[in-house]
């Protein structure tokens, strides 16, 4: 069985068009549960529609604590072999399971099957991700949420990082689930639709310097073990994009790991990089 997990929050007016994807799908053995994280909208009335539609619909109503937590709850809650996140914006083509648990299948070290993507609502086009290679994926997310892996390896991690990594949640879990080996699988059809609305999650991520420091010297902190043939000097320009500069570049060598991370994590309010 396939459990496709879809948070919701403040999603309810799209909640028909991502659920009516999951409906088609080729692959049956299937069940999504929808976990309605304190949302103030008809999120709840929606569902009491689609549970009678269909017994494989699950509803899960908790206490907003965001995403990560969300996710996490859905998983716990749930009866497959693989997990399939979906966010209640978002669509996936009718052999998107199909497709993947085909690969999934085919080999115990394939850890991860996704594919191409295609951006709808304000914006239509192709949605042109880099491809996939551990040393990109260490400095940079390439992988949407929308990817399949096993719940056995969802628990050997531990789960989703509730701890706040807001918009990040993604690229911490695939870091922990690939960090150790295990190949990635990239379908070269389109099965994944992604919406763009005015204001997206990322978006607002992107538009916070200070934040998105602060997120790459945890995720630096918390994966250290993988960053560790480079020198400090490297970690932080691949952590904070600063330039380079030789004299500070003889200084971040002679820190601590301890010493850098603070010093990421102040985002060098001083000033020292302009």
């Amino acid at each position: 069985m396939v459990s496709i997990i879809v948070p919701c929050f403040k999603q309810a007016e799209y909640l028909d068009e991502c659920l009516t994807s999951v409906l088609d799908q080729t692959y049956t053995n299937w069940e999504c549960i929808v976990v309605d994280d304190g949302s103030p909208d008809n999120t709840e009335e929606i569902m009491s529609f689609w549970t009678k539609k269909d017994e494989r619909f699950r509803y899960l109503k908790k206490q907003n604590g965001g995403l990560a937590a969300a996710r996490n709850s859905g998983i716990m809650a749930s009866n497959g072999t693989f997990i399939l996140p979906l966010d209640a914006d978002d669509k996936i083509s009718e052999n998107y399971i199909e497709y993947c648990v085909k690969v999934l299948e085919s080999s115990e070290s394939n850890k991860l099957a996704y594919g191409r993507s295609f951006k709808f609502g304000v914006v239509n086009e192709e949605w042109k991700l880099e491809t996939y290679s551990f040393e990109k994926l260490k400095f940079n997310n390439m992988i949407y949420c929308t990817a399949l892996f096993r719940k056995s390896d969802w628990e050997k991690i531990g789960g989703y990082d509730e701890s706040g990594l807001r918009g990040w949640e993604d690229w911490d879990f695939w870091l922990s689930l690939l960090k150790n080996g295990g190949e990635v699988i990239y379908i070269h059809d389109i099965i994944f639709y992604y919406r763009i609305k005015e204001e997206s999650m990322i978006k607002s991520l992107v538009k916070d310097e200070e934040m998105m420091l602060e997120k790459r010297a945890y995720l630096f902190d918390k994966h250290r073990e993988i960053y560790t043939k480079l020198s400090n000097y490297e970690l932080f320009l691949q952590t904070t994009f600063w330039k380079k500069n030789a004299d500070f570049e003889n200084r971040l060598n002679q820190m601590k790991v301890t010493e850098l991370i603070s010093l990421v994590f102040n985002k060098i309010k001083n000033r020292l990089f302009k």
